[in-house]
């Protein structure tokens, strides 16, 4: 069965919103766990306000590890307005989304990212389909913007890894307890 791996920046105050507002310094242990997050993942769901974002952004990109990685990637899109895909390998989640992912977790395949996309990874966690949370966690407090972990049922976590960079952001590996995962 594959695996659902949320991945998200926040500040030390949990907002996930705008990352370039809290995250000011990217360091070598940042990259090198953000490649070793993706490194199994073969597909990402995302919502469509990141999609639109992202498209904008990285198809433009070269010589970069993520770039390498996102635009070849399937994406899935959680939005419920037309797509104009022009971004490789985009399609539209053309029903429901809880039961589109617990499907898709039942295919052969690599990790299934979820990335940047609150609303989705938020709705993930609720439904208890999320298996791996890795967060990277700013030494910033923002003090406004919408926090990833809002409004969520109680979800017990296992701490796999833990890391501290040396611009000092918090590398966080959680594990979502096995009891809660479908």
């Amino acid at each position: 069965m594959r695996r659902v791996v949320v991945y998200e920046l926040l500040s030390l105050d949990g907002v996930a919103e705008d990352p370039d507002e809290f995250l000011t310094n990217w360091d070598e242990v940042m990259e090198a766990n953000l490649t070793d997050v993706i490194k199994n993942q073969d597909a990402v769901i995302l919502g469509r306000r990141s999609f639109d974002e992202w498209a904008r952004f990285w198809p433009g990109i070269e010589n970069h590890p993520f770039a390498s990685f996102i635009n070849p990637v399937t994406k899935f899109i959680a939005t419920s307005t037309p797509l104009d895909p022009d971004w490789a390998n985009a399609t539209v989640i053309d029903r429901d989304l809880i039961g589109f992912v617990q499907d898709l977790k039942n295919e052969p395949g690599g990790d299934i990212g979820v990335h940047a996309s609150i609303s989705v990874a938020q709705t993930l966690l609720a439904a208890g389909v999320v298996d791996d949370l890795r967060l990277l966690v700013a030494p910033h407090i923002t003090g406004h913007g919408r926090r990833l972990l809002d409004s969520l049922p109680t979800i017990e976590l296992e701490l796999v890894a833990g890391t501290l960079s040396p611009t000092g952001s918090l590398l966080l590996n959680y594990r979502i307890g096995s009891d809660q995962t479908r």
